[in-house]
């Protein structure tokens, strides 16, 4: 009887446990929340989109510009010796704000991150030096501009040029 009570008591834990942690597997088709979501009219803001135009007109037609890349889809997390979900968990909610590739095989070559005024708050600061590392650690160039409305167009050619090399 003693164990009968420790066995229902242990199945109640992981039942709940289960719940806490893994809730989607209670779920069945018809009791999953069905969100609702509407198609953003504008992919950028005003300011990131004026320095997309830089991009386009700097590069011409020799790259291919992608904005708004979350570092998953310009890295690979599958490194022998690590923990992989461990490291896609770590690099899934971030991104950066234009990634240069190749034209031959859509290769990343340069991210660019494009700094307003929230990457002066400590915890951006944190964010940006840890993507800083891991671009780096990947061998992909990253290159840091600051958003204050005004660009200085040659400065950002001479940069993204040297970096393009």
């Amino acid at each position: 009887m003693e164990i009968l009570i420790i066995f229902i008591v242990v199945l109640i834990i992981v039942v709940v446990a289960l719940k806490i942690y893994l809730p989607e597997i209670f779920l069945t088709k018809e009791s999953k929340s069905l969100y609702n979501y509407k198609r953003k009219d504008f992919l950028m803001s005003r300011v990131e989109h004026e320095f997309f135009d830089i991009l386009v007109d700097i590069t011409k037609d020799q790259y291919y510009i992608f904005p708004q890349i979350h570092l998953p889809t310009i890295l690979d997390n599958k490194v022998v010796g690590q923990n992989w979900k461990g490291a896609f968990r770590h690099i899934d909610e971030k991104s950066v704000d234009y990634v240069i590739c190749d034209k031959a095989y859509i290769k990343p070559l340069l991210a660019i991150e494009l700094d307003d005024r929230t990457h002066e708050r400590e915890n951006r600061k944190i964010r940006d030096e840890e993507v800083e590392r891991i671009l780096n650690n990947a061998g992909l160039p990253l290159l840091r501009f600051s958003n204050n409305g005004n660009f200085n167009k040659e400065e950002i050619k001479r940069l993204l040029l040297e970096k393009l090399k």
